[in-house]
């Protein structure tokens, strides 16, 4: 009955097992106090360490519930054998099995009441003697100590019957799981219960924290809580020293200040004690150390001094040299803006002037062939006019490919032959003017003259592309079409940032850069007239002609020395190769002369030209080569007339024939002009293949044999270059001469035979003449010839003649 009234648990709390649990260990707990019959049994044991062994026993067997129900199953365990008291029976029974107890059980909430009184009766009998492991090393400081008297009891019995006084922590609990009874013996119990209950809190917190190990300093002072002392104790020595309390009725008494203290013994892992010489070890350590870590903090500190003087110095240099770098990116990007403003401008004017250029070109090769045309058709109306044949109407179809009749087409070349005549006339006045009319030959001269008419549209339409030339850059700021003024800006750019210059690579792009204002200004540029300037002296070559030659050291591989080579192979040879192909007339010796001279000035003084692998200069040969070639197929016409219709000197035939045989010999002496600039292969096969042999050599075998004859050779020889012979080894001449030479030797024959039976003067003059041909073959370097026409006539000067030449 008294089980059933001490455990009426809530069921809402804990669990039906954990309260059944504790029935039973309170049954068996009373059963052995009932066997036991000496109270002060030497077994007995301090309750409270058994009561705290017990709980952690039950902490050990009951973790699987602990882990389900929380922390109320924890408080339960603590408190699971509290119960209130009653006056008499309880206790008596309690207090009867405080020597059955046995080690590891759990006490239950009446034996710990029965502990209590048996040693508050022990104290009022002065019986109580604590038990001491070693006497003075340390005590437990009760919350209760030197309260033995009877006043004492007196005054906490007051306190609790007449004080309004907070329900301990064990009381609340013991509400909570419902155990019955509130009687002043009970509230005294739970007061007194609530000492135990801090202590076995204070046990269960050392068993779950590890607290850090100290060093225990015994407890003197005696109005402090024992949980204090223990607070300082290091883990494994809160559960290594064995606590006793004192049996009730012990023999021995001890003063009233160690009544209520605990003694322990020393913890055996306790650590040395402390000395002057290990202080002084530790301190002398210690001082080393920061020593050590002093001076790597100083090296540390040195380095990061100079660290800092270095990034100071560093500032310095850098913001020194920020301020050109600065200026170099914002003159660079003015440049760059420059370029593409120029570029833009070019993109828009460059087609313009190509489209002037082309008309300027037109408005030459118009008048040029215009020219060659009417030459043609002189040639063609001369050539039907002294035709051997009698019948002309057979020379003049009766209608022409545009349907016209004989009749508009005999108009047409009287009128071209009154025109024709008409400017021999004025170009005789002009030579009979200037004293020239003796050493002039018929043919020698260009028929180059215009009619008036001619001349002014030719100058209208040049003033006109003159005029829109000068209109290309109206529109446009000076900095971008003046020659001076792009100059300047990219010699700044050498003169300042001659890296990035070089980088940029504008040595070479600055030819190809002045290119359209060059040919803008070399628009109405023609070499082959007579009032044309020469290149050196235009605005644009001597505004480039020192660029890039500043005192400074010169780069090597420095594009800009090349600047005006450069140009003048990109822009003068292909204008002379357009008029080369489309304007130069090779019949004209004064044309060729000058067209020589140009292309020569340019072999000789630009070294680029003359370079095999330069594309502009091949194209301006085969554009020579091509334009002989063609005036050799279309321009040379040489007639055959019968010897009896040219012994008339007076007549048109024979005047028309030396007219065309001195136009072919000035021919071949202006192809021969081209010696030192076209190979002597080419030379050879135009001037002698080409012509020599295919026209003049015929010319030659019509005409009379005679004094005349050996003009007409030494004319023809007088075209040849000399070089042509000074390095011939043997006694013959070059191979296409061969045929001119055999001409010579049946010369001399020929004339030998006409002086046979004729007077002495006649014959004299024979011999002088052998002698001249004799000259002609030694000048040719023909030797075997020249030998062989003086053995055959009996010429014994052939050594003088040969050496005076």
């Amino acid at each position: 009955k008294e089980t059933e009234e001490v455990f009426k648990v809530k069921k809402s709390s804990y669990s039906k097992k954990i309260v059944k649990q504790l029935k039973k260990e309170y049954k068996e707990d009373l059963e052995k106090s009932k066997v036991r019959t000496e109270v002060n049994s030497p077994t007995d044991v301090d309750p409270p360490l058994e009561k705290t062994g017990q709980i952690k026993d039950i902490g050990q067997e009951d973790g699987t519930a602990n882990s389900e129900h929380g922390e109320e199953e924890m408080e339960v365990e603590s408190e699971k054998e509290e119960e209130k008291p009653k006056a008499g029976g309880a206790f008596s029974s309690a207090l009867s099995s405080l020597n059955v107890l046995r080690p590891g059980e759990i006490p239950d909430a009446a034996f710990i009441h029965a502990a209590r009184k048996k040693r508050q009766m022990a104290r009022e009998l002065g019986d109580f003697t604590p038990v001491d492991s070693e006497p003075g090393k340390g005590r437990l400081v009760r919350e209760d100590e030197n309260d033995a008297s009877d006043d004492e009891d007196d005054d906490e019995k007051r306190r609790i019957v007449f004080a309004v006084k907070e329900k301990s922590q064990r009381q609340k609990i013991a509400e909570e799981i419902g155990i019955e009874g509130s009687d002043d013996e009970a509230l005294v119990a739970g007061e007194q219960d609530e000492e135990l209950s801090r202590w076995e809190q204070e046990q269960i917190r050392k068993g779950i924290n590890i607290p850090q190990a100290c060093i225990f300093q015994p407890a003197e002072v005696n109005n402090l809580y024992y949980q204090n002392t223990y607070q300082t104790l290091s883990y494994g020595s809160s559960y290594g020293i064995p606590y006793t309390y004192a049996a009730y009725g012990s023999s021995e008494t001890k003063s009233q200040k160690t009544d209520n203290t605990v003694p322990f013994k020393t913890p055996s892992n306790e650590m040395t004690p402390v000395t002057i010489d290990l202080v002084k070890k530790q301190l002398k350590d210690r001082l080393d150390s920061m020593k050590e870590l002093h001076k790597a903090n100083r090296q540390q500190y040195e380095k990061h001094q100079q660290s800092r003087e270095d990034s100071t110095k560093a500032i310095e240099r850098l913001e020194g040299s920020s301020g050109g770098i600065g200026e170099q990116y914002k003159f660079l990007q003015e440049m760059r803006g420059y370029v593409q403003d120029l570029l833009e401008c070019f993109s828009e004017k460059v087609p313009l002037i190509n489209e002037l250029e082309s008309a300027m070109h037109q408005l030459y090769k118009q008048r040029a062939s215009r020219l060659v045309q009417r030459r043609q058709d002189d040639i063609k109306d001369e050539s039907s006019e002294f035709s051997s044949h009698s019948n002309k109407a057979l020379m003049a179809p009766n209608l022409e490919s545009f349907g016209r009749d004989r009749v508009i087409y005999q108009e047409q070349v009287k009128r071209r032959t009154a025109e024709r005549e008409a400017r021999r006339a004025r170009r005789r006045q002009a030579r009979e003017q200037t004293g020239k009319m003796a050493d002039h030959l018929e043919g020698l001269s260009s028929d180059d003259e215009e009619t008036s008419t001619d001349i002014t549209n030719f100058n209208m339409e040049r003033d006109r592309i003159l005029k829109e030339s000068s209109k290309v850059f109206e529109d446009v700021l000076e900095s971008f079409y003046s020659i001076d003024c792009i100059k300047s800006q990219f010699e700044a750019w050498r003169s300042k940032y001659f890296a990035s210059y070089k980088d940029a690579y504008i040595g070479l792009c600055l030819p190809k850069l002045f290119n359209p204002l060059i040919r803008l200004q070399l628009l109405i540029w023609t070499p082959l007239e007579g009032k044309c300037r020469d290149f050196e002296t235009m605005l644009w070559f001597e505004s480039l002609l020192f660029y890039g030659c500043e005192e400074q050291e010169q780069v090597k591989d420095d594009a800009d020395i090349s600047l005006l080579p450069t140009i003048v192979e990109r822009v003068v040879l292909p204008k002379l190769t357009v008029i080369s192909e489309n304007i130069w007339d090779p019949f004209s010796t004064t044309q060729t002369s000058r067209m020589v001279a140009i292309v020569q000035k340019l072999v000789d003084g630009y070294p680029s030209v003359v370079n095999a692998e330069n594309k502009n200069t091949q194209m301006l040969l085969k554009a020579l080569l091509l334009r002989m070639r063609r005036t050799l197929d279309d321009d040379v016409f040489m007639p055959l007339y019968p010897k009896n219709i040219l012994e008339n000197k007076n007549s048109g035939p024979y005047l028309f024939f030396q007219r065309q045989f001195w136009s072919s010999v000035k021919l071949l002496g202006n192809f021969l002009q081209w010696y030192g600039i076209l190979s002597n292969k080419t030379l050879q096969e135009l001037s002698i293949d080409g012509l020599l042999n295919r026209y003049i050599l015929m010319a030659f075998q019509n005409s009379e044999y005679g004094e005349d004859s050996i003009k007409k050779a030494q004319s023809v020889i007088a075209c040849f270059p000399k070089q042509w012979f000074t390095n011939l080894k043997g006694d013959k001449t070059i191979s296409q001469l061969e045929n001119f030479c055999r001409y010579l030797v049946h010369l001399a024959d020929t004339i030998y035979r006409n002086s046979i039976g004729c007077s002495d003067v006649e014959k004299r003059n024979a011999r002088e003449h052998i002698k001249q041909i004799i000259k002609l073959l030694a000048s040719i370097r023909a030797l075997d010839h020249a030998v062989t026409v003086a053995n055959d006539h009996n010429v014994k000067e052939l050594k003088i003649l040969i050496e005076g030449k």
